[in-house]
């Protein structure tokens, strides 16, 4: 399956626990003052991949925690996130999802597509990047108002369960 990108990075260490291969999706019509990947807006922007290849490179690399779907907005391709979600399951490895809609934005809209993503996720960031409020002290998020969201229990329990991070001291 095909999907745009505006960039891959292999060996990301801010966009999740572990080393991760971070896959920043193109498009995004959110338009968050500060973002981070203003480029990856256009939808026509970016690079065609396969999800193949880069399910490859993942393989490739045994020290990779799992992969991080970001943007661009990665909803707008929500099926071949997917697929790049449950090839990394099949791998072993965890699946950690950015984007700019809240859980119950998404659990609202009931598309079933963003609900196939969700279900093949480990992780949820929640909730678009507010410039307003923007902190360097929060791990793996730019702003308060978004939340690490364990997708698996929440789902399960019909309420959010935010995702603990481990104590690393």
């Amino acid at each position: 399956m095909h999907i745009r990108i505006f960039g891959l990075t292999e060996d990301s260490i801010v966009d999740g626990p572990g080393l991760r291969l971070a896959i920043f999706t193109q498009g995004c019509t959110r338009a968050c003052k500060g973002c981070h990947n203003p480029d990856s807006s256009a939808p026509d922007g970016g690079t065609v991949m396969d999800t193949d290849q880069i399910l490859a490179m993942l393989r490739a690399n045994p020290l990779q925690a799992g992969i991080t779907l970001s943007g661009g907005e990665p909803l707008l391709q929500a099926e071949a996130c997917r697929v790049l979600a449950e090839g990394a399951h099949a791998l072993g490895k965890g699946v950690w999802l950015y984007t700019g809609y809240t859980w119950e934005e998404l659990l609202e809209a009931r598309d079933p597509a963003h609900l196939a993503l969700l279900e093949a996720c480990d992780v949820l960031v929640d909730g678009p990047f507010l410039l307003q409020q923007r902190t360097l002290e929060l791990p793996f998020r730019g702003s308060p108002n978004q939340r690490l969201i364990d997708v698996q229990a929440s789902l399960s329990s019909g309420s959010i369960a935010l995702f603990e991070l481990p104590s690393w001291s």
